[in-house]
C-alpha cells in the first residue's frame, strides 16, 4: 500500500492542543486526523501521544498517510504524452503549470485525452505519480494552474482556494478605456436560461460574486486589466467585465465583436500557500509569456 510522509516543524506562538493545530494550522479534514489517530501514525518527537496533548513551537511531527485514507486515492486519468507541459513551479506534493489556450483543463470522461490533466498525468507517471485536480481555468484562458500530486494535499489545496488563502491574479485585454484606473464589480452571478453555456449577472440561482481591477496601460482604445477575484463563480472575470461594457478581447460567449482572435485572458500571478509547510511564494508567468 503506497503511503506519503511528512517530517514537520511546528510553527506556533504559543502551545497548541496537537489536534486543533492539525486541523487549523495545516488545514487537515477532520476524517484524516481520526485516522491518524486511530492508527497512530502521528508522532511528535518520535513519539505518539494523545490527540490532547499541546505542542509547542519547534516540536518535530511525523504524519503517515495511506491509500485507504481516501475514498479517491488516484483519480484514474489516461496519461497523453504528446503535449509537452511548461512547468513554472514543482515540488514534492504538486505542480503549478502554464496551461496553454485553447485545451480543456480536465476530462469530462473517463477514456477522454488531450487536456491538460492528461499531459500532466502522462508527465507524473515517470516518477510513479499521478494527477490530481484541485482548480480549473476556462478551456479560452491560459496561464498558471496548480495540480496536487498526492491525495493528501487535494484537500487542503481546494480549501486554500476556496477562501482565497492562495490569490489569484489575471491579466485580461478589454475593449475600450475605463472611466476609473481601479474598481471593484460586485454583482451576484447565476445562470443563463437563453444559453446554457453561459452565465450572467442576476441570473437564475444567483450568487455573490466580487472582482477587483486595475487598469495597467491603455493601448489602441483597449486596456490591459490586473484582475482579483474575490469569489470564484463559473466564468466570472468574462462576465463581469462584460457587463461593465469592457468585455475581453476574444471572448467567443460575452464579447459581441469577432475579430478571430484568441481570448486575452491569463492567469497571471499567484501568491501560493504551501500544504504543510504553509509557507508562501509568489509564481508569476514569464514576461515573455504575458499577452
Amino acid at each position: 500500500m503506497k503511503t506519503w510522509s511528512y517530517n514537520l516543524t511546528v510553527n506556533s506562538e504559543k502551545d497548541v492542543n496537537l489536534k486543533s493545530y492539525l486541523a487549523n494550522e495545516l488545514l487537515i479534514p477532520k476524517h484524516l486526523i481520526y485516522s491518524l489517530r486511530k492508527d497512530k501514525r502521528i508522532l511528535i518527537n518520535e513519539n505518539y501521544l494523545p490527540m490532547n496533548f499541546n505542542v509547542k513551537n519547534n516540536d518535530k511531527l511525523t504524519l503517515i498517510f495511506k491509500e485507504n485514507d481516501f475514498t479517491l486515492p488516484v483519480q484514474n486519468i489516461l496519461p497523453d504524452n504528446s503535449k509537452d507541459i511548461s512547468i513554472i513551479y514543482e515540488n514534492s506534493d504538486l505542480i503549478v503549470v502554464n496551461k496553454p489556450h485553447g485545451i480543456k483543463t480536465h476530462p469530462n470522461y473517463k477514456s477522454e485525452k488531450g487536456t491538460l490533466l492528461n499531459f500532466v498525468e502522462a508527465y507524473l507517471n515517470q516518477n510513479n505519480q499521478h494527477a490530481y485536480m484541485i482548480h480549473r481555468l476556462d478551456k479560452e484562458t491560459s496561464g498558471a494552474i496548480i495540480v496536487g500530486k498526492n491525495p493528501a494535499v487535494v484537500p487542503i489545496l481546494v480549501r486554500l482556494i476556496k477562501e482565497k488563502t492562495i490569490k489569484r491574479y489575471y491579466l485580461a485585454w478589454v475593449n475600450g478605456t475605463l472611466i476609473n484606473d481601479h474598481g471593484l464589480v460586485n454583482e451576484p452571478i447565476g445562470f443563463d436560461n437563453q444559453d446554457p453555456r453561459k452565465r450572467k449577472v442576476n441570473g437564475s440561482n444567483a450568487k455573490k460574486a466580487l472582482t477587483k481591477y486595475k487598469v495597467i496601460k491603455t493601448k489602441n482604445n483597449n486596456s490591459l486589466l490586473e484582475v482579483e477575484l474575490q469569489t470564484g463563480r463559473t466564468h466570472q472575470i468574462r462576465v463581469h467585465l462584460s457587463h461593465i461594457g469592457h468585455p475581453i478581447i476574444g471572448d467567443p460567449l460575452y464579447n459581441k465583436i469577432n475579430d478571430n482572435t484568441q481570448m486575452l485572458l491569463q492567469s497571471w500571478k499567484m501568491r501560493l500557500t504551501l500544504p504543510f509547510s504553509m509557507k508562501t511564494i509568489t509564481l508569476k508567468i514569464n514576461e515573455d509569456n504575458l499577452i
